[in-house]
């Protein structure tokens, strides 16, 4: 299970960001709950989310570009100063009293921005961190382990610090906990990187990318499944804080709770994803994971009973990191490598470009006619992409079938089902 750990260069990587990933998830509870408190408003609380997640769309694809062409690891090391910056600004304001929806939203935004740049690049850096291509699905869901791992320490933490202390500190443990990824990165050996000689065209070379991405249909379909994934999980984050409060009569350690509960679903389907020795079967599991996500959230919806929701909320976090997780380590198998910071960036547009318009949505949805109909909603357009998707999954294996032998042992033959049928 955690065979790439034997890198290396990934092992500094990986300790480096578990300490800086707690703080991230503290960062995100205390902001969600900071911004209901000022303002009782389910459409602003959408438009906070939405004015971190919306860079993505428009940035990712250059930050593929930039990854393609420049030192990976000189890069994350640059976004991580300037996240550390944003989370200092923010525990200042908040500290002094100064703080308004309006600094969250520009701090928020300016966040968005340096997350659309580490995303994208931290994606295709994961790559040069193994020397061994077999462990490359590994170190995916390693990486995909200890975003969720984190996410159940986290928000809990920040329950508590919330109650105890005010939303202050949660962003200030944020800011000191960056150092950990910067020091590590500052640890990793790496070869010398190779500049590309050929003048820098960002609208030849985006073009080139999503070319080649929407011009494969495994590709193509695996982006949108994780668009769909993406944008209702940020429904239901966005709504939390709602649910928590005019629901459940709770407060920030429910809100914490709830959020501990989904990590921990997202860690089962982690570990899950970390056992497996190839990818093989996974698109399968993918379509699968959509349904449970759809029912999942229905039920959330549905419900008045704490205990209940927090079954649901499992879950929902299960099949979200089957889904977005498996797509992920199934992406980075079929693409070619001269492009993988291309494709990565569009993996970034659909993880978190997709994702404000199910915040915003949901923000406005919830404020006409309820969190719970929000919620439903997203649980539809769940089962419905599942249907659509499995519609498609056997063109989905001839289309990838060149490509898997080379990724994949031959003696774990992913389409050996396919052979028999001719």
């Amino acid at each position: 299970m955690f065979r790439s750990l034997r890198h290396p260069n990934f092992r500094f990587f990986f300790l480096g960001q578990i300490v800086s990933l707690v703080g991230t998830w503290m960062q995100i509870v205390a902001v969600s709950w900071l911004a209901y408190r000022l303002t009782s408003s389910p459409l602003l609380l959408g438009c906070v989310a939405f004015a971190a997640q919306i860079p993505s769309l428009f940035l990712a694809p250059v930050a593929g570009v930039v990854a393609d062409r420049y030192d990976r690891r000189r890069l994350l090391m640059v976004t991580q100063v300037l996240c550390m910056v944003q989370a200092a600004v923010l525990t200042i304001l908040v500290v002094t009293g100064a703080v308004t929806i309006g600094h969250i939203l520009w701090l928020s935004f300016f966040l968005g921005i340096v997350n659309a740049f580490e995303l994208t690049i931290r994606q295709s850096f994961l790559v040069e961190l193994v020397e061994h291509r077999s462990d490359l699905a590994n170190a995916i869901a390693l990486n995909s382990l200890m975003f969720n791992a984190s996410r159940l320490v986290g928000p809990t933490l920040a329950g508590i610090l919330i109650v105890a202390f005010g939303e202050g500190v949660c962003f200030l443990v944020n800011a000191c906990s960056y150092a950990a990824v910067i020091v590590a990165l500052w640890f990793i050996r790496l070869a010398p990187h190779a500049p590309v000689r050929h003048a820098l065209d960002i609208g030849r070379e985006l073009r080139d990318g999503v070319r080649y991405a929407f011009g494969f249909l495994p590709i193509r379909l695996l982006l949108l499944i994780i668009a769909l994934f993406s944008a209702v999980a940020a429904a239901l984050h966005t709504l939390l804080p709602v649910f928590v409060k005019e629901v459940f009569h709770g407060g920030p350690r429910m809100f914490g709770l709830l959020l501990t509960v989904s990590g921990m679903g997202a860690v089962v389907g982690t570990v899950y994803l970390a056992h497996k020795r190839s990818v093989a079967g996974f698109v399968e599991k993918i379509a699968v994971a959509v349904v449970v996500m759809g029912l999942g959230l229905a039920a959330f919806a549905s419900t008045h009973v704490f205990w209940v929701a927090c079954v649901a909320a499992f879950f929902v976090g299960l099949s979200m990191m089957v889904g977005i997780g498996g797509g992920n380590m199934v992406l980075q198998t079929l693409v070619e490598d001269d492009k993988r910071g291309r494709v990565m960036s569009l993996y970034a547009v659909a993880l978190m470009g997709t994702a404000p318009f199910g915040s915003l949505g949901a923000g406005a949805f919830a404020a006409r006619f309820g969190p719970g109909a929000a919620l439903v909603a997203g649980g539809v357009f769940c089962l419905g992409g599942a249907v659509l998707f499995w519609k498609k999954l056997r063109r989905f294996h001839l289309k990838a079938a060149p490509v898997y032998p080379l990724a994949v042992p031959p003696e774990e033959g992913v389409f050996q089902s396919m052979e028999t049928e001719g």
